[in-house]
């Protein structure tokens, strides 16, 4: 097992070590979402454009 998960169990803190592992998946998932977001508003920001020239093209 790893020191740092023995430390954990030798003193008893499995609620602290679940809670640190809890926290930092949520944080993980949190900043990928955030990315996705970012990315999405990219893509509909370049479709705005493109239907933006269209209707010029044709207006």
């Amino acid at each position: 097992m790893d020191p740092l998960t023995q430390s954990f169990v030798d003193r008893g803190d499995l609620a602290h070590l679940a809670l640190f592992l809890w926290a930092t998946a949520s944080s993980g998932f949190c900043l990928w979402m955030m990315r996705e977001l970012a990315r999405s508003n990219a893509r509909f920001s370049d479709f705005v454009t493109a239907v933006a020239k269209l209707n010029t093209l044709f207006g």
